[in-house]
């Protein structure tokens, strides 16, 4: 081959692979960012179920199965409860057996596959959880956003914001607690969720832009008698809830914040999403900036913006060692450049979002004594 002809078959084919690699992390960065509600996470391993029996449910070994808490079991038709490990039971060297607080909905048959979720009810506050509520629609930028609100005697509500592969049917999990309380609760439905506008170009944003529908639930509380609220978020929408803190016209309305696994550093989020789709390693620099161009996510992690400066009202967070998809570091560092204002609270051995269901009582008695002063 001539010197020449050889020089452009090497640069055509460097160009190939070049567009091949841009082609394929365009489509990781889709990929990650187009989790649909409800869905599980990619990082959310299968489980087997072995065998079951009165009160008790045997699973596949492994560090999700064997996880301390409570926790929903989802698979094809079927919704269940489990609880903790059930230590005296005989168990296998590959299975686990955890206490069957209840099944939702459907049959746990041996051989079934099965995933763990923090959400445990299923259904609306009446049918999971016996609550009067009202179904209502908040008037959002791209049209009306479904939430269920759940009334109560106080003047200060609960607005609560689901994240990353969960449904406002994650917060029922609170639900109950905060109606206890007296506190007014409005679970929220926002941009991507079933019933509610499709983002315009299909994609998360992890609360960059959704952080609007939140505003818009904060101006339909207040339209209807709201003298402040608590913004309680979970994943992405514990991000929706500091942006909201920050920029809402009416921030002045808001007086505490509620963090579960926070998502301040998208470009790690987004990095383990796109990792447990598969993508090699190599791509997954490409696959942030394909999503930061298609999207127009900013660069900066919340943190080195102005938000630890201009946050202006008590923020409790619950978060921990051993989330993968928006590790802890980053809400141990804005804990720490706040010390007036924040609490954090670690929480061991539970997975993306999950920090209440590793330790219900301890969650809520830790929320209580944060709320009283708020109430």
């Amino acid at each position: 081959m001539r010197p020449a002809t050889a020089t452009a078959a090497a640069v055509t084919t460097i160009l190939g692979v070049g567009a091949a690699a841009v082609a394929a992390g365009r489509y990781a960065g889709d990929a990650a960012l187009k989790a649909p509600s409800g869905r599980p996470l990619p990082a959310d391993r299968r489980l087997t179920v072995h065998a079951t029996a009165a009160g008790q449910v045997t699973l596949t070994r492994s560090f999700t199965s064997l996880r301390p808490g409570t926790y929903g079991l989802v698979g094809d038709g079927v919704h269940a409860v489990v609880g903790p490990v059930i230590d005296q039971a005989h168990q296998a060297a590959d299975t686990v057996v955890r206490r069957l607080e209840r099944v939702n909905h459907g049959t746990l048959r041996p051989g079934a596959k099965v995933r763990i979720t923090p959400e445990l009810h299923s259904g609306d506050p009446a049918t999971a959880l016996g609550l009067e509520f009202r179904e209502v629609e908040i008037p959002g930028e791209l049209g009306g956003l479904p939430a269920w609100f759940v009334p109560g005697p106080r003047d200060t509500w609960v607005i609560t914001a689901h994240g990353l592969g969960t449904t406002r049917e994650h917060p029922l999990n609170l639900t109950a607690f905060l109606h206890g309380q007296q506190l007014p609760v409005l679970d929220l439905a926002y941009r991507g969720d079933p019933g509610a506008p499709r983002s315009p170009d299909g994609l998360a944003h992890l609360g960059e832009s959704e952080w609007r529908d939140l505003d818009a639930a904060i101006r339909f509380a207040v339209r209807y008698g709201a003298e402040k609220v608590v913004l309680h978020g979970w994943s992405t929408g514990a991000s929706m809830a500091l942006h909201a803190c920050v920029n809402s016209a009416l921030r002045d309305r808001i007086c505490g914040l509620v963090l579960d696994s926070p998502v301040l550093d998208w470009q790690v989020t987004l990095r383990a999403l796109a990792a447990a789709h598969g993508v090699p390693s190599a791509l997954l620099p490409l696959a942030v900036r394909a999503a930061q161009g298609k999207t127009g996510l900013q660069g900066a992690r919340l943190l080195d913006t102005s938000l630890p400066a201009t946050l202006h009202v008590p923020t409790l967070i619950f978060h921990g060692p051993d989330d993968t998809l928006a590790p802890w570091q980053p809400s141990r560092e804005l804990a720490a450049r706040r010390p007036d204002l924040i609490s954090l609270h670690a929480v061991p051995q539970a997975p993306h979002a999950a920090m209440w269901n590793a330790g219900p009582a301890h969650y809520e008695e830790t929320l209580r004594r944060f709320l009283t002063p708020l109430m």
